[in-house]
């Protein structure tokens, strides 16, 4: 009888317990067990960060060479010691939604010495050209009439303040920072109709690679500056057929005196490139000699430089020691005389002290670009007997290594992108 009741006195407490078990589980004093899983890795986590770029030291650069005003972006050529002048806009369309993927375009108005055309009363020149990446060629150059001793009464004609350039149907109008640019191929290319529209914009200021505005400003009778990284939008039409395009540019603007005559500039290489990364690189080589001198002694060619920009012009790399050297050259245009195709561009800095302010923050970098460029499809112009003059623009291909050294160590960045290049050579 006592075992029967302690079996139910077991059985009571087991039930107590159950009960009181589950009302503090219901009254939240106790939680049920939960199976715990490892936490799942956030959005981020999921995502693989860039790899990011070092960027190479920047080159002090005064403050006279970085401003521009709207009579330095005006005419010059109306005056009576300036010969020649330029306005020149070329882009790089490699923005994703771009409908011309990474094609290029060059434009350029060039109020030409009557010298460099010498026999010929057509010194007004028109560059209109577009290339694509699988070899596609349109436009090219043309040069047409300039009335004796009249100034803007020939093709081209220009006005200040601002850029206002035209020439027949293609013209540009703007002031830093925005310009506008029309073009179109008319007679250049018998073949196709171009017709190109293109907003220029940039968000940094300007680079004077020739030129002592710190004095002169507008005033100086041989100068250059270049816009470099700017933001390109418009529209292009190809025989009728338009294409909405986006990309990267670049503005030059230079002038020169009638004492820089064709015989003491022989010729020059000029190269803008947009790269992979988002870089831009410039470069310039003018030779005050004939080719088959000045090709053997382009290290020490004091008209010489190349820029580098990773930030669309904001900040510079430049170097003043440049050695081009000609790898390939094309058919022979004249007596001794070739067309360049293929390029080794080596930069370093320049230990002549007149750029010292400069490169004030590069010296101990060992700052050094090596590319090779090769140019791809191009146009070219020859004039002949008496004139012997030849220019060449073209799409071109980049690729090559930055190397400097800072206190992060050494680096070494590839170099790879897509540009437009303009040779000129003269047999005398």
């Amino acid at each position: 009888m006592q075992l029967g009741l302690k079996k139910i006195d077991a059985l009571i407490v087991v039930a107590l317990l159950i009960i009181a078990a589950f009302f503090l589980i219901k009254a939240g004093y106790v939680q049920s067990p939960v199976e715990i899983s490892p936490t799942p890795p956030s959005e981020d986590d999921n995502e693989t960060s860039p790899v990011e770029i070092p960027t190479p030291p920047n080159s002090f650069i005064p403050s006279f060479r970085r401003d521009v005003s709207p009579e330095d972006e005006g005419v010059h050529y109306d005056k009576l010691r300036i010969a020649r002048e330029w306005w020149y806009y070329g882009a790089v369309f490699n923005d994703e939604e771009s409908e011309l993927k990474d094609w290029a375009i060059q434009i350029s108005f060039n109020h030409m010495a009557r010298g460099d055309l010498i026999g010929t009363t057509k010194p007004d020149l028109l560059v209109v050209s577009l290339y694509g990446p699988e070899g596609e060629t349109y436009g090219g150059l043309i040069n047409k009439e300039r009335y004796l001793g009249i100034l803007n009464t020939g093709t081209l004609i220009a006005s200040s303040p601002g850029v206002s350039v035209e020439f027949e149907d293609s013209w540009v109008e703007g002031e830093y920072p925005i310009w506008h640019v029309h073009a179109e191929d008319n007679d250049i290319d018998n073949a196709h109709e171009i017709v190109i529209d293109l907003d220029y914009k940039t968000e940094s200021l300007p680079l004077w690679t020739i030129g002592n505005r710190a004095f002169d400003e507008s005033e100086s009778s041989i100068a250059n500056y270049l816009f470099t990284g700017c933001e390109v939008t418009g529209s292009i039409k190809i025989d009728g057929k338009e294409f909405v395009v986006k990309g990267t540019g670049h503005h030059e603007h230079s002038w020169t005196p009638n004492v820089v005559t064709l015989g003491s500039i022989n010729g020059w290489d000029w190269f803008h490139v947009t790269l992979d990364n988002g870089w831009n690189v410039y470069s310039s080589t003018y030779y005050p000699m004939p080719q088959a001198i000045s090709s053997k002694t382009t290290i020490i060619n004091p008209l010489s430089t190349l820029i580098i920009t990773t930030d669309n012009g904001v900040t510079i790399t430049e170097l003043r020691n440049v050695d081009m050297k000609i790898t390939r050259q094309d058919k022979q245009i004249f007596p001794f005389v070739k067309m360049p195709t293929d390029f080794n561009i080596v930069a370093k800095i320049s230990l002549n002290p007149i750029y010292a302010v400069s490169q004030a923050l590069l010296y101990g970098s060992g700052t050094e670009l090596d590319v090779d460029i090769e140019v791809k499809n191009n146009c070219n112009k020859v004039w002949k007997f008496p004139t012997y003059l030849g220019m060449k623009t073209g799409y071109c291909e980049m690729e090559g290594t930055l190397y400097w050294s800072d206190d992060d160590g050494e680096h070494s960045i590839p170099i790879n992108g897509i540009g437009v290049s303009w040779s000129m050579r003269a047999l005398l």
